[in-house]
């Protein structure tokens, strides 16, 4: 269907019976209709940004801040600053300024992070129109802190409505290029993803994506999920840090914040939504000096929590870090707690299995059958040593047999594996049906 038959049709204008028109014609009452069309359009309005209800507050009413201009229009930001004696739950906020950047580099298993200064980060959480991150998802509050003159200051970037997102984003560009590194919570999967999508809608260059990135949701899983019931920023904020929220806004509502606000363009909308946005910048900071100190656990550290440093060590084996894993390993093989024993003996024989370091594995199994009469995990390495290194098939054969008749709780896969490699030592052994 031609363009004008389109036009025809939603104008009413489609009639049957109608002679047919030449080329030239259509193309002449097609640039009728569009001018038609064009000039029945309303005048322009005023400005959203600048509707507002005779109750109505305004930010600067409410919120400490300002209006912002730039090559690309204008927005509001909002500032302030904690001093490096505040406190935040049971964190100082000066803490900040001895972040151990090494153990930065081994949280976000990126050693360039190593090289930089606690004062390159750059803390950044968004408030959008939705949970979703498709292109029509609008990061309208874009809430930076960072470390100044022993001072953690915030400053949140707000687009008062969708026109002001390109000047919005060229200044938290401008902010960025300050600094050498990015910290977030689920950043990965959704703040820097989106933001990226933003910058390639508005035609502007995404610095974000390429700078190196402390997600600390993932170590924060790492490290803290075992003591509790899940690791969102609010859980780790009352049972980590220690600091309560009252009367926070919960995030599934933000979203209809912002639509109430540009409906009424009244400050009162936003305030919970900022104050939100404030404190998990500051939750951040604070939680990255909480888990960079968790690696720093050693042999003498008795009053640590066993499963804390059992955490610790397995992040480290996982970054490589066989050293670091290997002293807090051994620390624990003697634990109280049964499960934390057996998981640092498990993890530190398999630590000198792939190092060829055999005696030391060997005498680990050894030392878990006997705590462990009949483990699957230790009888079949164990086994596994004795049929491919020493050629002693019947020892092999005794330790399976052993296991067979100690396990009867064992899972069928696990039992199925035992029977399985009975079978084919006796075959190596040379083994008869009877015997």
């Amino acid at each position: 269907m031609s363009t004008l038959k389109r036009l025809q049709r939603l104008t009413g204008d489609d009639a049957p019976g109608k002679k047919e028109s030449t080329r030239a014609d259509e193309i002449s009452e097609l640039r009728r209709r569009i001018e038609a069309i064009t000039s029945r359009r309303p005048a322009p309005t005023v400005s959203p940004s600048s509707v507002l209800c005779d109750s109505a507050f305004t930010l600067k009413d409410l919120i400490q801040g300002d209006e912002f201009e730039n090559t690309h229009g204008n927005f509001f930001v909002a500032d302030s600053s904690l001093a490096g004696s505040s406190y935040h739950g049971c964190r100082c906020i000066g803490e900040i300024s001895t972040l151990d950047m090494n153990a930065v580099a081994l949280l976000a298993n990126n050693p360039d992070l190593a090289s930089f200064n606690y004062t390159d980060a750059l803390f950044l959480d968004t408030e959008t129109t939705g949970l979703s991150g498709g292109t029509g998802t609008l990061a309208f509050l874009i809430g930076l802190g960072w470390f100044e003159n022993e001072t953690f200051v915030t400053r949140q970037i707000f687009a008062r409505d969708f026109s002001e997102e390109r000047a919005s984003l060229s200044f938290l560009l401008e902010l960025a290029g300050k600094k050498n590194f990015i910290v977030t919570f689920n950043g990965k999967a959704f703040d820097v993803g989106l933001l990226s999508t933003r910058f390639i809608l508005n035609r502007l260059p995404d610095k974000l994506s390429s700078m190196p990135h402390l997600d600390l949701l993932h170590p924060s899983r790492r490290l803290l999920s075992h003591r509790l019931d899940n690791t969102r920023l609010t859980t780790l904020e009352k049972e980590i840090l220690g600091f309560r929220r009252s009367g926070d806004i919960p995030g599934s509502e933000i979203p209809q914040r912002y639509f109430d606000w540009l409906r009424k363009r009244d400050a009162r909308f936003m305030v919970d939504v900022f104050e939100h946005n404030r404190l998990d910048i500051i939750s951040m900071a604070t939680l990255s000096v909480h888990l960079a100190e968790m690696l720093k656990f050693d042999r003498d550290n008795t009053n640590a929590e066993h499963l804390d440093i059992l955490a610790v060590a397995r992040l480290l084996h996982d970054r490589r870090d066989k050293a670091g894993a290997m002293i807090l390993l051994e620390s624990l093989i003697n634990s109280e707690n049964p499960s934390v024993a057996f998981d640092a003996r498990r993890i530190l024989s398999l630590i000198h299995k792939r190092s060829g370091s055999w005696h030391d594995a060997v005498c680990i199994w050894e030392m878990m059958l006997l705590d462990y009469p009949g483990n699957y995990y230790a009888a079949a390495e164990l086994a596994k040593w004795y049929e491919h290194r020493k050629h002693d098939y019947k020892t092999a054969i005794d330790i399976v047999n052993k296991t067979l008749i100690l396990s009867g709780l064992k899972t069928s896969e696990e039992r199925n594996s035992l029977v399985h490699r009975l079978n084919r030592l006796k075959s190596r052994a040379g083994y008869t049906e009877t015997e």
